[in-house]
């Protein structure tokens, strides 16, 4: 059995790069990294940064070139593949990158969501206001989908499959 599976989140380490390909495919690159963190025998605080190459296909790549920028936190689904090419100088190279199959955004920064943009799709969490520059007495107003309610007095256990 096989299996090429990669999920990542990181931040962006520049503004996506849209381009088309000759039959009209939109097609984005961009780099993602992703800082590990470790403390090693002697006590010392260590960490380790991986940079990732992806490249996302389609409408997906349209939208990811709109919403995401440099330092944006994303989660990234997808495959790893190689490719290989010959440079200018007739040298050979390659490059591991994910293909993106599935891409989700991450949290705004404040700064980011002061444009008036709603990014979350419709759907916000209570903000808190030690978060905000606001006074304490304050809440944002935000929207939340509706959860669904049962009524207890209405269930009876001879009703419960369990």
């Amino acid at each position: 059995m096989n299996l090429n599976k990669v999920y990542i989140i990181g931040r962006l380490t520049a503004d996506p790069q849209l381009r088309s390909t000759p039959q009209g495919q939109s097609v984005a690159t961009f780099s993602i990294a992703t800082t590990r963190f470790w403390t090693d025998p002697s006590g010392a605080k260590k960490e380790q940064t991986e940079f990732h190459n992806v490249v996302v296909w389609g409408r997906q790549a349209e939208v990811a070139s709109q919403f995401l920028n440099k330092g944006s936190v994303a989660l990234v689904e997808g495959r790893l593949t190689t490719r290989s090419w010959q440079d200018k100088q007739g040298m050979d190279r390659k490059t591991t990158e994910i293909i993106c199959e599935r891409l989700q955004f991450g949290p705004r920064s404040q700064s980011q969501s002061s444009s008036g943009q709603n990014f979350s799709g419709g759907r916000s969490m209570p903000v808190s206001p030690k978060n905000q520059n606001t006074n304490s007495d304050e809440v944002k107003e935000v929207l939340v989908e509706d959860i669904p309610s049962i009524d207890i007095e209405d269930v009876k256990a001879e009703d419960l499959p369990f």
